[in-house]
């Protein structure tokens, strides 16, 4: 990596509220919040209130009773979306997708066609308003780390560079938490140890941070005290996963209720697999608890499918596994049930270039027929003309937009 300010992160601010906001002209201005049981998103309106995304939807209530609360309109996001990814890639080809409403440019190679890189960025946003109508806020510096670091500083709808031969001078004043990997459990233990700003951190003995961190999260974090970050923008992260998301609320879900909902997720991205053409190696399945406890549970398949019935199969025993416990089917959800429920199939590959195993296929081969034919009808005739009978009449909850990586933040070292 040269010594060149040329990373990009830009990010969309308050993503569904202000593409809400955009659509309906009566909503600007006020406290927004997208969602029901629980919280999609939150207008800056709202946020000054203390509403938070992922929030239940009492708590948001609470605190913030005169928010206009709206429905989700997915196609909307997904279609703005889209518009700023191809604004982006008129900057440059060097895009890595993170989410739907956020990315890493490497502008270095259009600075001659569009000017400094602060200047690309502040034209970005322009354009991003002008022609989707939404703020967008930007981080420009050496690393991605930092860039990301710097569009956060920037928001709300702004714009942060910061200089080469002053990286240390910005990120030094910092809070701790600004760095990746530092939740509230490891900001806590900082804490504890008198290290508050990132500066602090820096001055710490690498000992002395794995003694109560551990030696890779002790390392990790001195590293981006110090701004160090070799990785560069990766063009090719958006090809490695595809899945879904839904948010459940804060009801108590049962076994079979997440059943059904994990079996509309893995046939919903099975159909996106295949209108893609690609295939996928591994599946897994996570859920969030009302406590907002994580789990997941992957498998690598024998070869790799785009079958829908081999799909949801693998994807069923998977949350089997997470929520069956010694005490009886379910035992694990416990009474706080799960608020949040999703499926991502990764180790994509194209379909035209898997070599076909010496043994006889996995089971749903015999399926594939069907499933072209019935992706070609909900093609013709929409989502709902055909429908599996043991999905007929499912409560569902509230779908979650999601560009699923494999490098989403850095989980908080325990």
């Amino acid at each position: 990596m040269d010594g060149t300010a040329a990373i990009l992160h830009a990010d969309l601010d308050a993503f569904y509220a202000s593409v809400e906001q955009r659509d309906q002209p009566r909503l600007r201005g006020r406290p927004v919040i997208v969602g029901g049981g629980v919280v999609l998103a939150a207008s800056y309106e709202a946020r000054a209130f203390g509403v938070r995304s992922a929030m239940g939807g009492g708590q948001a209530r609470m605190l913030c009773p005169h928010a206009v609360w709206v429905e989700p309109h997915m196609e909307a996001y997904s279609e703005a979306s889209e518009r700023v990814f191809a604004l982006f890639h008129d900057v440059t080809p060097v895009v890595e997708p993170i989410s739907v409403d956020e990315a890493f440019l490497d502008v270095g190679g259009a600075i001659h066609l569009f000017g400094e890189p602060s200047s690309i960025a502040e034209q970005l946003r322009a354009r991003t308003l002008a022609e989707v109508g939404l703020p967008l806020s930007v981080g420009v510096a050496r690393t991605k780390f930092l860039a990301k670091v710097a569009s956060q500083q920037a928001k709300p709808d702004g714009l942060c560079a910061v200089p080469v031969d002053d990286e240390l001078g910005f990120l030094h004043p910092l809070p701790v938490e600004v760095l990746w990997g530092v939740g509230p459990v490891t900001a806590a233990k900082l804490h504890d140890h008198g290290i508050d700003t990132v500066g602090d951190l820096a001055g710490a003995s690498g000992a002395e941070l794995g003694g109560f961190l551990g030696p890779h999260a002790g390392r990790h974090l001195r590293a981006l005290a110090h701004n160090r970050d070799p990785r560069p923008v990766d063009t090719t992260r958006r090809d490695r996963t595809m899945g879904a998301q839904r948010a459940l609320g804060q009801k108590v879900r049962s076994r079979e209720e997440l059943r059904r909902e994990v079996l509309a997720l893995a046939e919903k991205v099975a159909a996106r697999l295949r209108r893609a053409e690609r295939l996928a190696r591994t599946v897994t399945v996570r859920y969030r608890t009302a406590e907002m406890r994580h789990e997941s549970r992957s498998r690598t398949l024998l070869e790799p499918s785009d079958n829908t019935q081999l799909l949801t199969r693998v994807a069923d025993e998977l949350l089997l596994a997470l929520v069956d416990g010694p005490h009886g089917p379910g035992s694990r959800l416990g009474r706080v049930g799960c608020s949040l429920v999703g499926i991502t199939y990764s180790g994509l590959c194209r379909g035209d270039v898997v070599q076909l195993a010496l043994r006889f296929p996995e089971e749903g081969r015999a399926t594939d027929q069907l499933d072209r034919l019935v992706d070609d009808i909900r093609h013709r005739w929409g989502t709902s003309a055909v429908e599996r009978a043991s999905l007929h009449g499912r409560r569902g909850g509230i779908p979650v937009l999601a560009r699923p990586t494999a490098l989403d933040a850095a989980p908080d070292p325990q």
